[in-house]
C-alpha cells in the first residue's frame, strides 16, 4: 500500500491510522531552534467523525487510506437512510442519517454529489458546494423596513431553515452554500 512522507502532507490528504481512514483537516510545519522539524497536523476521522491532534517529526510516514471518491445523483431518503447511485455503474449505496450529517439540509432528488467509499463501502458524502433551493415559507419584510443586513429565517424545500435577506418571499429561489449553510443570492423572483 501506498504512503506519504511529512513533506507531502497537506490539507485534503486522505491517510489510514489504526485501520481508519482520516482526513488532513489542519497541517502546521513548526521549525524549532534545534532538532528536528514538526508537523502538528488536525486529523479527522472519516468513520467515527472525531478530531484527532497529531504531532508528526520529519521522515515519518502515513499509510494511505483506500478511499475513493465517485460521482453519484442522490435518488431518495427512506426513514433514516438516503439512497445514491453511482453515475456509471447505476450501482447503489446507502448511507445513515449520521453518514449524511447535515448535508440533509441540500439534499434534492437528482442532485449531483459526491460520495466517498472506503473499502468499497459508502462512509460519508458531500453535496456541491452551493445549492439552489426554493423558499416554502417565510414571513413577509415589514413596511417601511429598509435598514441593510435585515435578515429572518426562511424554510426551503428540502425542510431545512436558513437565514435570507428581508427581500426573500415565497417562492423565491435561493443559491446557498453547502461550506457554511449561509445564503448566497436569489436566483429567481
Amino acid at each position: 500500500m501506498a504512503s506519504y512522507k511529512t513533506n507531502d502532507f497537506k490539507k485534503g490528504l486522505k491517510v489510514q491510522i489504526d485501520g481508519d481512514p482520516y482526513v488532513m483537516i489542519e497541517m502546521n510545519f513548526v521549525k524549532p531552534g534545534k532538532g528536528n522539524a514538526l508537523y502538528k497536523c488536525k486529523l479527522r476521522n472519516l468513520l467515527k467523525n472525531t478530531v484527532v491532534d497529531r504531532t508528526y517529526k520529519g521522515g515519518d510516514e502515513l499509510e494511505a487510506a483506500d478511499v475513493v471518491e465517485i460521482s453519484t445523483q442522490f435518488l431518495y431518503k427512506q426513514g433514516e437512510t438516503f439512497v445514491f447511485m453511482q453515475d456509471e455503474t447505476f450501482e447503489q449505496y446507502e448511507l445513515s442519517a449520521d453518514q449524511v450529517d447535515d448535508a440533509w439540509k441540500y439534499l434534492k432528488d437528482g442532485m449531483k454529489c459526491s460520495v466517498v467509499l472506503f473499502n468499497d463501502n459508502p462512509i460519508t458524502m458531500s453535496p456541491p458546494i452551493q445549492v439552489e433551493l426554493e423558499v416554502t415559507q417565510c414571513d413577509p419584510g415589514a413596511k417601511g423596513d429598509t435598514a441593510t443586513n435585515v435578515t429572518k429565517p426562511a424554510k426551503v424545500e428540502t425542510g431545512a431553515e436558513f437565514t435570507v435577506p428581508g427581500f426573500i418571499k415565497e417562492g423565491n429561489v435561493i443559491k446557498v452554500d453547502t461550506r457554511t449553510g449561509d445564503y448566497v443570492e436569489r436566483v429567481s423572483n
